[in-house]
């Protein structure tokens, strides 16, 4: 009865880790591109040190290598979950604040059941629900932003987060249709690697990097916070609560994790904050919960 107590306590105190934490990761996102290096060329080198560790671990555990087809599906993911939605979300960031970058992110499931709907899927009420709250949320926001729109550079930023959360979406339902028949961790260290060289290539390629000497300390403590606290402890900690509570419970660092970049946004980078930022995230948040819950109940 104690032990069970205990471990209940724990996993509460490690879904609280990662409501925080993986919230954080956005201003550290953040703070990597400010010294002036390419948001591919940081995602990359993220992925590629995140990548080797994870490797490294599951062959150090003789982990087999996949084989034939599972190729095929983790060039697909690497593509799909790394290349395309960490890419093009740190290069977005160079163009928008971290708490509008991270309310955005936490859209994708919104276009899950787009992606459904054109493929004939019938969708319950509240997933449909939840997609109208959440893409009026969104307009609320931006309400405040139209003018910023004017700048190229606010603009690129939106368009690049946006089609992040597409491919990050598209990512998620090829997941659930051909996941590789081995360990789907091993799987994770194999994009990450996979798609970190395909980003260093590209960064290279389009005269995009800078040498590894001349990206400041700042970009480089960030890099490290990222592999460290958000690629490890976070990770480790969200399957500790995954595996011990409700998945119900578990997901709520989805909801949680924006509203700490957004308030850390403010506090640390003097990001600002209005009445529609603050509405628009709520109702969109709200859609994003609706949605969730909808396809929770149908499974």
């Amino acid at each position: 009865m104690l032990s069970s107590k205990t471990t209940n306590q724990k996993a509460l105190l490690a879904l609280a880790w990662v409501c925080f934490f993986w919230g954080t990761t956005w201003l550290a996102s953040k703070i990597a591109v400010q010294g002036g290096v390419p948001g591919l060329q940081v995602a990359g080198i993220r992925q590629f040190l995140a990548g080797t560790l994870y490797i490294v671990f599951f062959l150090l555990k003789k982990q087999p290598w996949p084989k034939g087809a599972q190729w095929i599906t983790i060039g697909i993911l690497s593509v799909l979950n790394f290349m395309l939605s960490n890419g093009l979300s740190y290069w977005g960031l160079q163009y928008i604040s971290s708490g509008l970058g991270a309310i955005i992110g936490a859209i994708f499931p919104l276009w899950i059941v787009i992606i459904s709907l054109f493929e004939g899927v019938r969708l319950p009420v509240k997933a449909l629900t939840g997609l109208v709250l959440g893409f009026g949320g969104v307009c609320i926001i931006f309400y405040d932003h139209l003018k910023d729109f004017l700048n190229a550079d606010f603009t690129l930023g939106i368009i690049l987060s946006v089609a992040a959360t597409i491919s990050w979406a598209f990512g998620t339902l090829y997941t659930k249709k051909h996941a590789a028949n081995f360990n789907p961790y091993f799987s994770l260290g194999l994009q990450m690697f996979i798609s970190s060289i395909a980003l260093l290539g590209i960064s290279r390629v389009t005269g995009q990097a800078v040498p590894l000497a001349d990206i400041p300390a700042p970009s480089w403590w960030a890099v490290l916070y990222l592999l460290i606290i958000g690629s490890i402890l976070t990770f480790i900690a969200y399957l500790y609560s995954l595996q011990r509570l409700p998945t119900s419970l578990a997901s709520l660092y989805a909801y949680i994790n924006p509203v700490v970049a957004v308030l850390l946004g403010v506090l640390i980078f003097k990001e600002r904050i209005n009445i529609y930022i603050a509405i628009g995230g709520a109702v969109t948040i709200a859609g994003v919960y609706l949605v969730n819950d909808a396809f929770k109940k149908e499974r």
